[in-house]
């Protein structure tokens, strides 16, 4: 009889450190589709961040854990994708699109606050070199037979500014008639310039590729020179970090990168007319 509390004993003892095992934590992400959002933590961001603005962003992130210790994580895709991304996941710390209008697009959503701003997307005509086809203007782009590259309305900055540029010179239905690639990001255009599957293409001039490409410069008038914009989300679990990534993004250090990557620095008096 003696033997039974003892036993008990046991058994209870056992039982507690089988469930203690059985709660340890593991990190959260949020599954998006084929994707995944870390959720984040104190040591690492996640950025939202438009495609064509990849390779100062990543100079960005490198240098950012570099001062701070803390890694950067992104994911890169035109603007109208991401911001469907942020409202499917409500994970993220950090929003970085081509250009104001997307930036508030998602403001308008509730998800993100008020940006800073970093440099200027300035967009060009992008021709092959040696401009074959002796393209001036985008009036030119009506021009029956010429085969031309854009970005997609829906879903990049520069495709957005381009087809309120074909409207506002009464041509937008005659250029879709030569559009051969409406493209998800602005690098697929780049790439169509590049093989020369194109024979004209708005880019943005950080884009262009002297050794394939000529360009021409479009009308400041026209109002198409975009500003980047960078702004936390409203959801970030680290507001303070994500804050701070904004900060480095919009001080000069962050400014000097993206001029590094052929981005004017915001703001220049050479686009004093150009407001956010």
């Amino acid at each position: 009889m003696t033997e039974n509390p003892v036993a008990l004993i046991l058994l209870a003892i056992l039982a507690c450190l089988l469930c203690t095992a059985g709660c340890t934590s593991q990190p959260a992400i949020t599954a998006t589709g084929d994707n995944t959002t870390p959720a984040g933590t104190d040591d690492s961001l996640f950025v939202y961040s438009g495609a064509g603005l990849k390779k100062p962003m990543t100079a960005i992130g490198e240098a950012f854990t570099e001062k701070y210790g803390i890694d950067v994580e992104y994911t890169f895709a035109g603007s109208g994708t991401l911001i469907t991304q942020m409202e499917l996941s409500r994970k993220g710390d950090a929003f970085i699109p081509g250009g104001t209008p997307d930036y508030r697009i998602a403001q308008n959503k509730s998800l993100v606050g008020e940006p800073g701003y970093v440099a200027y997307h300035v967009p060009v005509i992008a021709v092959g070199k040696g401009n074959p086809h002796s393209i001036t203007s985008v009036d030119d782009f009506t021009r029956p037979g010429l085969k031309i590259a854009l970005g997609a309305a829906n879903t990049t900055a520069i495709g957005k500014a381009g087809d309120r540029l074909f409207e506002k010179h009464g041509i937008l239905d005659a250029v879709e008639k030569n559009v051969v690639l409406r493209a998800p990001t602005i690098n697929e255009v780049v790439v169509a310039m590049n093989m020369g599957t194109a024979d004209a293409a708005l880019i943005t001039l950080d884009m262009v590729n002297p050794a394939t490409m000529d360009t021409i410069d479009l009308v400041q008038e026209d109002g198409l020179v975009l500003i980047v914009p960078v702004g936390a989300t409203t959801f970030t679990e680290q507001p303070d970090t994500a804050q701070a990534f904004v900060a480095f993004v919009t001080s000069d250090e962050g400014k000097a990168i993206f001029a590094e990557h052929g981005f004017p620095a915001y703001p220049d008096p050479a686009y004093r007319g150009i407001e956010p």
